[in-house]
């Protein structure tokens, strides 16, 4: 598959789709890569590191249009491929688009993929790599941009699929972009499960991580856990009330991270700013990841007391597939029997998560026996 992937600023896609490439050649994969930015400074030696998008418009423009003009040539006969750019710019130009529909088609992309990532670590790395003053408000509307833009030039190759995709805090996640370019055909799986009310529950904690693992061993997972701001925000309120100013964090990183493991503070007041905008975007974008995947299962932990841990956001979740025609699948680990609100809109509840692996493998959905690369 012939993939565009874009994100804004300050995701360090570059390191990332380095090891999504790295990965696939150990899978015998061959894996064509272009980063347009580095692409662009081959063509302009006159231009300092960091400082391109300070150039005239114009001039970004034809930068811009000779790189493309260039993979297109090049990429013409492979199969598998990434081009690494940008759908928008938000720089002391203003905001503006960073493609051409006419380059975009000839590259015959089969996928647009829009990288996101943890708003303070997005605008941490936006900070160390660039002299620019940014708040996170600006960074969280940079991203909604960014997405919908992507979702737009999408729009003009009819053929094409457009996915949100996580960096996330680990890398597996490049298995799954991996996946998504070269073992398409693999089930896409968006796994619910509860998140920030049992996030003081070390043992519940731990039996949903072995569910999203065993997931992502079989499936390409929307794992919405892979973009954690309600925790930040949850952080923000504890230390808001505490009368501190500041929360100490420490980012993630992938490969050759220029801000990798250095700890960094984040503003409480920034952050309160932004809930609404926290709030907004998870609901969007997880409702945007089960509408990409072709079904979604759900993870009901007992919680101390013997309650069952369904959220609220968990039951909307349910909900919005169900109603969106996917398949529903509910590993319902409570003694206490599920309501018909579950049952009933439902394909298939069941006990344990084993359970549900063998019905899956039974059913044919797990594809080639390699549970790391397929």
């Amino acid at each position: 598959m012939r993939a565009i992937v874009t994100g804004q600023i300050g995701m360090e896609k570059k390191p990332y789709l380095e090891g999504v490439r790295e990965f696939a050649g150990q899978q015998g994969e061959t894996l064509g890569l272009y980063h347009v930015g580095d692409m662009m400074y081959a063509e302009a030696r006159d231009v300092r590191s960091g400082k391109i998008l300070d150039l005239p418009i114009s001039r970004l423009s034809t930068l811009r249009r000779a790189a493309f003009k260039d993979i297109i040539a090049e990429s013409r006969d492979e199969r598998n491929l990434v081009v690494n750019t940008h759908a928008t710019f938000r720089w002391r130009h203003g905001l503006f688009s960073a493609f051409d529909y006419d380059q975009i088609e000839k590259i015959r992309p089969d996928l647009f993929i829009c990288l996101v990532d943890n708003i303070e670590v997005v605008h941490h790395r936006l900070h160390a790599e660039h002299e620019i003053d940014a708040t996170l408000k600006d960074c969280m509307v940079w991203r909604e941009e960014e997405i919908l833009a992507t979702e737009l030039m999408s729009k003009a190759i009819p053929t094409s699929q457009f996915y949100i995709m996580a960096r996330g805090r680990h890398t597996l996640t490049t298995r799954t972009l991996f996946r998504l370019v070269c073992r398409p055909d693999l089930k896409k799986v968006y796994p619910s499960f509860p998140m920030s009310h049992v996030v003081d529950m070390p043992d519940v904690l731990a039996e949903i991580d072995r569910f999203r693992g065993a997931l992502a061993d079989h499936f390409i997972t929307f794992d919405p856990g892979d973009v954690d701001e309600k925790l930040l925000l949850d952080r923000a309120i504890a230390a808001a009330k505490e009368g501190r100013d500041w929360l100490d964090m420490r980012p993630h990183s992938y490969g050759g991270s220029r801000t990798a493991g250095a700890p960094f503070r984040v503003r409480v007041r920034e952050v309160l700013d932004i809930a609404g905008d926290i709030d907004g975007q998870i609901y969007m974008r997880d409702f945007k990841l089960i509408d990409q995947a072709d079904m979604i299962v759900s993870y009901i932990p007992e919680l101390p007391g013997g309650q069952p841990g369904l959220s609220s956001g968990v039951e909307r979740e349910l909900q919005h597939a169900w109603e969106h025609t996917k398949e529903v699948y509910v590993v319902w680990r409570p003694k206490k029997a599920p309501s018909p609100f579950i049952t009933e809109t439902a394909t298939r509840v069941f006990g344990t998560v084993d359970e549900a692996l063998a019905h899956f493998e039974h059913s044919g959905m797990f594809g080639e026996k390699n549970l790391f690369g397929h």
